[in-house]
């Protein structure tokens, strides 16, 4: 299967005026996000909350760093989706199996105590989304031309379905957990994925036939070398943490050069090989600068589930009249945002066709917003409580920017693989994600109360210094990118 082909069959019912296929991925992907966002958004009070309030009773700045290092390993585990699609199953086969365990992993989290179930229901949600993610986006992008303008617009309406259960979720399992206690709140996530399980089980067949064959097969000569190189590594992590070279203080930090260095390793094995051509390896070097930007881009995005979180918790005047709303549902004000508005922009994006931006242009214009949003967190400081208008205000911004940057993200990621890289280019792409994710957690680590503008400063400028160099490298990147807009 190749993510972005050719030609594009078209046959059967279409789908907001893209291939019928669509339906079947935007409904999966739908409730993958719902039990994740659901789950997520009671991640970081399930563990900083004491024991009397239902929750592990862990340090809070440890429990935001092992929230982004979590968010890291879910997006780091996209490595071994895309390999096991690329070499062994197809994306159709490793999307179905990692839908499984995902349901099974928040299973776990409500049935099982303590940090036991943690753990456990930790390990499984990170490997299964791993694998969804990075498949279904393959699988998106195999429906579409490479030179097809619906493309971007495609992206951004199977992105409107992440956002609907990234909606409803926190919203139902903010509520149980408030009502019930957080183990309900799981057990809904657990349900939610069931079903999103069951309806893609029933739609496998609309998808290409050719999800089910791996892009570049692995020869079964070579099969018991990887089956030891698999073992090795799963030794070295056991080790790792018992002997406590990494610990949970250091986790997220150590992620960060995890993901670093499996990205240096990803590009020059995708850069040296044989199968990658002269045009497709100067598409390869064009995707660094987007690697990069979207690593810094999710650095800050990333910070409402860790920074923002506990600003929602302890900061935020969440009372309407003299209702309070669960801090989790603050998770739900972005996706909201995003419904309102993915579908403006996909229909910008299709109207504009080839007369719309670059994506250079796209991605340098988020990092801006999402940097002058962190910024407008500053005149903030003089409230005792912050007003939730304003940071709703805030996170409208950082609506705007991910829509400029995440489907354009994947998009170029499909647009840019070669041949025999498809689902692994796009692992690539989620690596920078990883990557933004893990630094979510550490660089909330140095938010301190009384002292949060320099914090604010330094998110903001820095994001905005980004941006404007990305978008002064354009006309490099258009020379690289050849006739990929």
């Amino acid at each position: 299967m190749s993510t972005a082909t050719s030609s594009t069959s078209n046959t059967g019912r279409s789908f907001f005026g893209h291939p019928g296929a669509l339906a079947s991925l935007f409904s999966v992907e739908m409730w993958e996000r719902f039990s994740f966002y659901g789950m997520q958004g009671l991640l970081a009070y399930y563990m900083y909350y004491s024991a009397t309030e239902g929750g592990l009773g862990m340090d809070q700045g440890l429990a935001l760093s092992l929230v982004g290092a979590y968010g890291g390993a879910v997006y780091l585990s996209t490595i071994l989706g895309a390999w096991l699609s690329d070499r062994l199953f197809g994306s159709e086969r490793v999307l179905f199996f990692s839908a499984i365990a995902i349901m099974l992993g928040h299973i776990g989290l409500a049935l099982l105590p303590g940090f036991v179930g943690l753990i456990v229901g930790l390990i499984l949600v990170a490997v299964g989304s791993g694998g969804l993610k990075a498949n279904a986006v393959a699988l998106v992008g195999s429906l579409y031309a490479k030179d097809d303008p619906r493309i971007d617009a495609g992206f951004s309406l199977f992105y409107m379905g992440v956002n609907i259960g990234g909606l409803i979720g926190p919203l139902l399992t903010g509520w149980l957990q408030v009502a019930y206690g957080f183990h309900i709140g799981f057990g809904a996530a657990a349900i939610g994925m069931a079903i999103g399980l069951g309806i893609y089980a029933a739609g496998r067949k609309k998808l290409p036939a050719g999800g089910n064959i791996p892009n570049n097969p692995l020869p079964a000569s070579e099969r018991k070398r990887y089956v030891v190189i698999f073992a090795a590594v799963l030794v070295i992590i056991i080790a790792a943490f018992a002997t406590k070279i990494v610990t949970p203080a250091n986790l997220a930090s150590t992620l960060a050069y995890v993901v670093i260095i499996a990205s240096a390793i990803y590009f020059a094995l995708i850069l040296r090989s044989k199968k990658v051509n002269a045009t497709e390896r100067k598409q390869v070097w064009a995707f660094i600068p987007f690697y990069i930007g979207s690593a810094a881009f999710w650095a800050l995005f990333q910070q409402q589930f860790t920074f923002i979180a506990a600003y929602s918790d302890q900061r935020l005047d969440r009372h309407l009249g003299s209702w309070e709303m669960p801090p989790s549902w603050v998770t739900s004000i972005n996706p909201v945002f995003i419904i309102i508005f993915a579908g403006v922009f996909a229909a910008m994006w299709s109207k504009l066709g080839k007369r719309q931006p670059h994506t250079a242009i796209k991605f340098g214009l988020a990092l801006i917003i999402v940097g002058a949003a962190f910024l407008c967190f500053i005149p903030l400081e003089s409230f005792t409580m912050t007003p939730l208008l304003a940071l709703v205000g805030i996170l409208l911004l950082c609506t705007f920017a991910e829509l400029l940057l995440s489907p354009v993200g994947q998009a170029i990621a499909t647009k840019l693989a070669p041949a025999a890289f498809g689902t692994q280019m796009i692992a690539l792409f989620f690596l920078s994600v990883s990557l933004g994710t893990t630094l979510s957690g550490v660089l909330a680590g140095y938010y301190t109360p009384g002292n949060e503008i320099p914090y604010f400063i330094a998110m903001g400028g820095t994001a905005v210094v980004l941006g404007v160099a990305m978008m002064a490298a354009t006309p490099g990147l258009k020379k690289l990118m050849g006739s990929i807009h």
